[in-house]
């Protein structure tokens, strides 16, 4: 495959991958805050959306995990390449992620209790990332292959 297929593939990987972390995330920040709204929700969907195919864009996610399963001497299609692949686009998307939206969710909730909220940011970051950690790597493990695999089909030489 070309090297002009590959960076399709790798901007459709990042536009699917960007809108299905942005939905799970939110989804699950806002869920586990215990204040779920639907236009909470929805801030939380748009602008991790933003954010994450920004960095789907900027960072050449599938080029470092490429190069670094190579390092690593890891086979692709295995159980430990997938693993790796995982983590690696975990550990570049969910703190930033997590990061602005919990950031958002704290301001939101001093603003709507003009400062009075009794909730500490830090705390509440952490569970929050530990949380989105967990998940978000289970979404990349188990779809990932089938969106890569879904472009790579549109992508063969029709006969």
């Amino acid at each position: 495959m070309n090297e002009e297929n590959m960076k399709k593939i790798g901007r459709q990987m990042a536009i699917r991958m960007g809108i299905l972390m942005s939905f799970s995330l939110s989804l699950i920040g806002t869920l586990t805050s215990g204040h779920f709204t639907i236009p909470g929700f929805l801030i939380s969907f748009a602008v991790s959306t933003v954010v994450s195919i920004g960095i789907g864009f900027v960072i050449p996610v599938g080029k470092i995990s490429m190069d670094l399963c190579r390092k690593w001497k890891l086979q692709p299609g295995t159980v430990g390449h997938r693993c790796a692949e995982s983590m690696i686009s975990n550990v570049i998307y969910t703190p930033l992620m997590t990061l602005i939206m919990v950031f958002l969710a704290y301001q939101g909730a001093m603003r709507s209790s003009g400062g009075q909220a009794q909730i500490v940011f830090l705390p509440m970051f952490l569970k929050s990332l530990l949380i989105c950690f967990v998940a978000g790597f289970m979404i990349i493990f188990s779809c990932m292959p089938v969106f890569r695999s879904s472009l790579m089909k549109g992508m063969q030489p029709k006969e």
